[in-house]
């Protein structure tokens, strides 16, 4: 049986890369967190949110929560880059979630 792999989408395409399950779980984590700062009433500043990951895929998200109004509005930049490979591309955090559900439900009893 193949091994399960995450599989971003955004505009236009996606792209399917190994990561660990307890990466994956982290990650969630802290984009859940990040998706919960957002409260309503007065605008207050937000730390920005960078994450990186090193395996066999180098995998970079960063998001700057003060430039959208909600969670659900919110794009993520991703980088994931190797040898041979270097993409750039920008996800709704609202996708990025889902695609970690997913997957962590593919790997995790």
């Amino acid at each position: 049986m193949p091994e399960p792999q995450l599989t971003l989408h955004f505009d236009g395409g996606a792209i399917t890369l190994k990561l660990v399950a307890g990466a994956a779980r982290e990650l969630e984590t802290r984009l859940n967190d990040l998706a919960s700062q957002w409260q309503p009433g007065p605008r207050r500043s937000l730390p920005v949110f960078e994450y990186r990951y090193t395996g066999e895929v180098f995998l970079e998200l960063f998001c700057n929560p003060n430039l959208w109004p909600s969670p659900f509005a919110a794009k993520v930049l991703l980088a994931v880059r190797d040898d041979r490979l270097r993409l750039s591309q920008e996800l709704m955090l609202p996708q990025l979630l889902t695609d970690l559900e997913v997957y962590l439900q593919s790997v995790l009893p």
